[in-house]
């Protein structure tokens, strides 16, 4: 059985952990807090579990390959074990240059030189990252999008001196656990994070300028075929996290003025005003669940765009940022629209004008 090893037992890591075993992987999953291993274990099998209901088993047979896959994974508790048994190691752990390089110098020291480490990261460098390890020919990005079990993309981002067999295994990993992958240069945001960018930035913007209301905005971008308006989806994957992503691409792109960010989500991560998570953010939220628009963005503009204009100016605002990034060499003209299809669930219609 193929073994992939696991750095970090977060959410990212347990449901990448959940692909791999689903796809006959043993997987071998390293963290520093072992009650992190313990609710990693809690929410693979509970993942294992879903995707069995949906596989048209009895339950005899439900819970027989849900065992037989929740037993092909471990916990090595230290790096040195476990990077000598695997063939892949993926890191999912925080988002910080320094522990990143820390966890690969580490890595690079133990494991064998076939071993293929990649970085989970969804905004740091992978050439800043491989120069911990002394072999950095061997080391890529594979960036899984959240939740992992039900996201068919990974960016995977070849560093500058990542070796092409090292990316063209990763990529015949990726295929065989069930994902997508596109190829993104090692630039700042990749694909998504930097060409969905204006998604979030723009509708803040029409906001700010008084033209447009938060609920009108989420409304006219979910009418357009969007799964979630622009609001509903920073207050969903956390404003802090959001706005941490862009300054990330806002300063790696040399502050451009045209993804500049908020300063309306400036101060509402600086008063814990993060979204769902906090109970507050562009919406309420009582028990997990989202109520009215926030008292402070209820109110309407005097003479507000109507919903096609405000569909206009933001998709207007990302075609721009496809551009700029695909003559950037981010990535080709079809990886940026698979991405974009599979990464952020943008409409067909839309699509169909990149």
């Amino acid at each position: 059985m193929t073994i992939v090893g696991i750095v970090g037992a977060g959410v990212m890591g347990a449901g990448i952990a959940q692909v791999a075993l689903e796809a006959g992987w043993e997987v071998v999953l390293h963290d520093v807090d072992p009650d992190a291993i313990e609710r990693a274990r809690d929410s693979v099998r509970q993942g294992l579990a879903r995707r069995a209901a949906r596989l048209d088993l009895d339950d005899d047979s439900i819970e027989a390959w849900v065992d037989g896959r929740a037993a092909g994974l471990r916990h090595a508790h230290v790096l040195d074990g476990l990077a000598t048994e695997a063939s892949l190691i993926i890191e999912a752990a925080l988002e910080d240059l320094y522990l990143k390089r820390t966890i690969f110098r580490a890595l690079g020291a133990e494991a064998s030189p076939e071993v293929i480490l990649a970085s989970n990261t969804s905004a740091l460098s992978i050439s800043e990252i491989a120069k911990a390890t002394d072999r950095p020919d061997r080391v890529l990005g594979l960036h899984f999008f959240n939740p992992v079990p039900l996201m068919a993309l990974v960016e995977v981002v070849p560093g500058s001196s990542t070796a092409p067999e090292t990316v063209e295994r990763a990529e015949d990993v990726v295929r065989a656990w069930g994902k997508t992958p596109v190829r993104s240069a090692d630039r700042p945001g990749f694909i998504v994070n930097r060409v969905n960018r204006p998604y979030t930035i723009e509708a803040l913007r029409m906001v700010e300028d008084g033209v447009a209301d938060v609920v009108g905005i989420d409304d006219a971008m979910r009418q357009a075929g969007f799964p979630l308006g622009p609001f509903e989806l920073m207050d969903l994957s956390g404003l802090d996290v959001n706005l941490a992503a862009a300054r990330g691409v806002w300063s790696g792109l040399g502050e451009p003025a045209r993804l500049q960010p908020s300063r309306i989500q400036e101060r509402l991560v600086a008063t814990g005003r993060l979204g769902r998570k906090s109970g507050a953010g562009f919406y309420r939220y009582a028990d997990g669940r989202r109520g009215e628009v926030d008292p402070e963005f209820a109110r309407r503009p005097g003479r507000p765009l109507g919903a096609d204009k405000i569909r206009a100016r933001i998709e207007a605002a990302i075609v721009e940022e496809a551009r700029f990034a695909i003559d950037d060499g981010v990535a080709s003209p079809d990886d940026v629209v698979t991405a974009l299809r599979l990464g952020a669930g943008h409409p067909d219609r839309f699509l169909a004008t990149l």
